[in-house]
């Protein structure tokens, strides 16, 4: 709520403000767009691959593969903070199979991979 209000005090518009909110499950701004769906989605899931890319011997995003994902979602404490039905939910809302979405956010990420610290 606090970063919304710094960028709406910086001008930026309501809509954004809006699809930006939809991300936040307890501010109640429903996911009715496909940006919404696409911004919910692709956060947890961002998250999760970088944390299986960081685990890899040589950091890359390329080694990152779906049954990767797959694997340590079953494994509790790996990215405990990642919830993974939201994984699941992520996909299915956005009307995309589970492995094509975890390939199209890791492919995604491999043009920024040096700035998180990673290969691509």
């Amino acid at each position: 709520m606090r970063g919304i209000g710094m960028l709406k005090e910086k001008g930026w518009p309501q809509d954004i403000l809006d699809d930006i909110a939809s991300h936040a499950d307890y501010l109640d701004v429903p996911r009715d767009s496909n940006i919404r769906k696409a911004l919910n989605a692709v956060d947890e899931m961002s998250g999760f691959i970088i944390a299986c890319a960081l685990v890899k011997p040589d950091k890359s995003l390329t080694a990152v593969e779906p049954s990767t994902v797959r694997k340590k979602m079953k494994d509790k404490a790996f990215a405990r903070g990642v919830h993974r039905e939201e994984l699941v939910a992520g996909a299915e809302s956005l009307g995309v199979p589970f492995d094509e979405h975890v390939v199209n956010v890791r492919d995604a990420l491999i043009p920024i991979a040096p700035d998180l610290g990673l290969n691509p």
